[in-house]
């Protein structure tokens, strides 16, 4: 082990943690039920919400800031294929609704 090794979090970062996810999911909820108002950007809120979220609890609960690089990428690279096919989604959605 390195000397370089970052500490673990203690209990009060993880309930500092919950509670900024809490404070997230009930936005992303917020969003749901006033779409009529926040219109077309309902859906990329969702999404970087979703994006945000899930740095936090891989960083943070899965404690990926203190692996290596190359474990990284693979969870960055299923974010990316995951926010390719939303947006596919995305984009057939708008276009089933304009046709």
């Amino acid at each position: 082990m390195s000397d370089n090794h970052l500490e673990h979090p203690t209990p009060k970062k993880y309930v500092q943690i919950a509670i900024v996810l809490g404070i997230l999911t009930a936005i992303e909820i917020a969003l749901y039920y006033t779409e009529d108002i926040v219109g077309v950007f309902t859906d990329p809120l969702l999404i970087f919400l979703a994006v945000g979220k899930f740095i936090i609890v891989v960083g943070w609960f899965m404690h990926l800031r203190y692996e290596n690089k190359t474990i990284n990428r693979f969870f960055v690279g299923g974010m990316i294929l995951a926010l390719i096919l939303f947006t596919i989604v995305m984009v057939e959605r708008a276009s089933a609704n304009y046709f």
